[in-house]
């Protein structure tokens, strides 16, 4: 019980950090004239960052230690951030993302989480993972919400420290990186009964697992792909370019939107006890792909507002309903490289899509990106129906 609420508080602090930087990293951009091209690049090579660190702890993570691992992770994410709040050029800024693994999804989908995820189910039972991962989802999207709100702190601090603009948004940056550091702290209390066993270390996978976690994490690819078009960083970009939206008003929303988030994670563990994980992860998603194209037709930003905040409630539904699939799908000695393989597709395609949609928003329309990331999920969707239809995990069997 003590390591699963250790991983809980972890998961929250580190959430909220990731929050605060999608929201800002966009605006921030903007604010040191980065062109819409230049921002999408920065988010993706940030992203990138996070890819090879994903691949990293996948291979190695186990041998390592677990604990060793997280530590590790949160002071280079804070080495980097301390970076990109003191830069103004392009070329600095996108290593020092790369280096800390800038995640400007807005999402704590890192290899972190990699580990976390991996661990969760030995503290649980079959009848209680799908729980466990929503409890778990609930810590990631308080924390978003709260990340969210505070990206409104830049404002606050030109207000009472009459600081210049791009001050305080620098200062709010070097706080993201504290926030990472007091991970740290937190995940150095977990006790060794969570590392992997020597035995286990580095396993192969079994034919069965093999087959599903391939198909699997292709079909996770074309959504991750369809995701990277849809970061946090390129959406309040998008409400700050099209409707002047300052950075206090996105982050509100981006705040309302993880509280919709938090509210789903409970509301799917409900949902999948009667109609089954896979079902549960696909009927709700399509609908939230629809209602984010019509975000791109809204005629002012309350109307858009309204429309992405339906949208949130159902889009998150999926998520630890996914992450209970792929564990019930695989031995528990093969977690941590199903975790970590299904979080590197997604990284990878998160990493790639960004700056192909910022060159979209420059060239073609602001909009772009939202209709086509809102067309790769719905044909993920149906895809994924398709292929697992009748697997079944052993608590539906």
């Amino acid at each position: 019980m003590r390591d699963r609420e250790i991983l809980y508080a972890g998961a929250f602090v580190r959430s909220l950090a990731t929050s605060l930087i999608g929201v800002l990293l966009g605006i921030y951009l903007a604010k040191l004239h980065f062109a819409a091209a230049e921002v999408g690049l920065v988010v993706g090579v940030g992203l990138a960052g996070a890819a090879v660190a994903a691949l990293l702890v996948t291979l190695a993570g186990d041998r390592l230690g677990r604990r060793a691992a997280l530590i590790g992770l949160a002071i280079v994410g804070a080495l980097g951030a301390v970076i990109v709040a003191f830069s103004s050029r392009v070329v600095i800024v996108a290593g020092a993302a790369f280096l800390g693994m800038l995640n400007g999804m807005g999402r704590d989908r890192s290899a972190s989480s990699v580990l976390d995820q991996a661990i969760l189910p030995a503290t649980t039972g079959h009848q209680r993972r799908t729980l466990g991962f929503a409890w778990y989802n609930v810590a990631q999207d308080s924390g978003h919400a709260l990340g969210a709100l505070l990206a409104g702190a830049p404002l606050v601090l030109r207000h009472w420290l009459k600081i210049e603009e791009l001050a305080s948004f620098r200062i709010v940056i070097a706080g993201y990186a504290l926030l990472l550091l007091l991970t740290a702290a937190i995940y150095s209390r977990l006790s060794s009964a969570l590392e992997a066993e020597p035995c286990a270390r580095a396993p192969p996978l079994s034919d069965t697992s093999r087959r599903g976690l391939w198909k699997i994490s292709a079909l996770f690819g074309l959504d991750s792909l369809a995701g990277g078009f849809l970061t946090s960083s390129l959406l309040a970009f998008f409400f700050f370019e099209r409707f002047s939206a300052s950075e206090g008003v996105v982050g509100l929303l981006f705040f309302a939107a993880r509280v919709a988030n938090a509210a789903s994670h409970l509301t799917a563990a409900w949902l999948a006890k009667r109609i089954g994980l896979l079902k549960t992860m696909v009927f709700t998603h399509v609908p939230s792909s629809i209602l984010l194209v019509t975000v791109a037709f809204a005629p002012s930003f309350p109307v858009a507002a309204v429309l992405f905040l339906l949208r949130e409630g159902l889009v998150e539904m999926d998520v630890p309903t996914r992450q209970s699939y792929v564990m019930a799908m695989v031995r528990s000695q093969e977690r941590t490289f199903a975790s970590g393989i299904t979080t590197l597709v997604r990284l990878g395609g998160w990493a790639l899509a960004p700056s192909f949609a910022g060159l979209l928003m420059q060239g073609t329309s602001l909009a772009a990106p939202l209709f086509v990331g809102a067309g790769m999920k719905i044909s993920y969707d149906l895809l994924l129906y398709r292929a697992f239809r009748r697997v079944k995990p052993p608590e539906e069997t």
